[in-house]
């Protein structure tokens, strides 16, 4: 059975998705994080045969809807992420994860894509089945996701740039480069402009995340043009 990691940012205003900041408030921007992690927690629980892990940096206690995100984190097993920069992080989280669960293939996502389906994660895990490792790139060059079927081979990570145009490139060329037989899985939007949360709000409109989304957006809309 699959490890299907979900590595997350608490969503709590002023530190979480800062760059919807204008048009969206700080409070709104986490908002619209709070929906967008339930809804992949939804499509994570609704995977059938995994395992589903939150690796979470920052409190949840200081989030946005706190009361929901527990209820929706039932059962879940929670690791606080810990380490200097994202792949250190990641890193850690998934070595946190080998250890708790030896010798399962782990596929982790973030929280940035919440039009991301159980469908489409169920055929990510039969993807990591043929391969070494998965990796969904993003559209901004990042990726969304990555699958190990050794979790220790995220080690690699440490040593890549994230959050440039150039990381997906960067992650896949570190995987081969470890001699792992690697396999793409479709490219996504990730969540980090307001023009990303506009364009997946129209793929998923009767989403938390789409609904938060245009919260905001009739604020901006001039009266009479809705």
């Amino acid at each position: 059975m699959t490890v299907l990691l979900v590595a997350a940012k608490a969503p709590v205003p002023g530190v979480v998705k800062t760059r919807l900041c204008p048009p969206a408030t700080p409070a709104q921007a986490a908002r619209i994080a709070a929906a967008a992690l339930r809804d992949t927690l939804d499509a994570v629980r609704a995977t059938p045969g995994v395992i589903p892990v939150l690796a979470c940096a920052g409190p949840l206690t200081e989030a946005e809807d706190f009361a929901e995100l527990t209820a929706a984190l039932l059962g879940w097993p929670v690791f606080e992420q810990h380490g200097v920069g994202l792949g250190d992080r990641l890193a850690n989280a998934y070595a946190e994860v080998a250890a708790a669960y030896p010798g399962r293939p782990v596929l982790q996502i973030g929280m940035d894509t919440p039009q991301v389906t159980p469908t489409r994660l169920a055929a990510a895990v039969r993807r990591l089945r043929t391969a070494d490792a998965v990796l969904g790139r993003a559209h901004d060059g990042g990726w969304w996701s990555l699958g190990l079927r050794d979790p220790r081979h995220a080690s690699v990570l440490r040593a890549v740039r994230m959050s440039t145009h150039d990381t997906g490139r960067d992650t896949w060329g570190a995987l081969t480069g470890r001699g792992l037989r690697a396999a793409p899985l479709p490219v996504l939007r990730d969540v980090d402009e307001w023009s990303d949360a506009l364009a997946v709000a129209i793929e998923v409109p009767e989403s938390r995340f789409a609904r938060q989304v245009a919260a905001v957006h009739r604020t901006l809309v001039p009266r009479g043009r809705r």
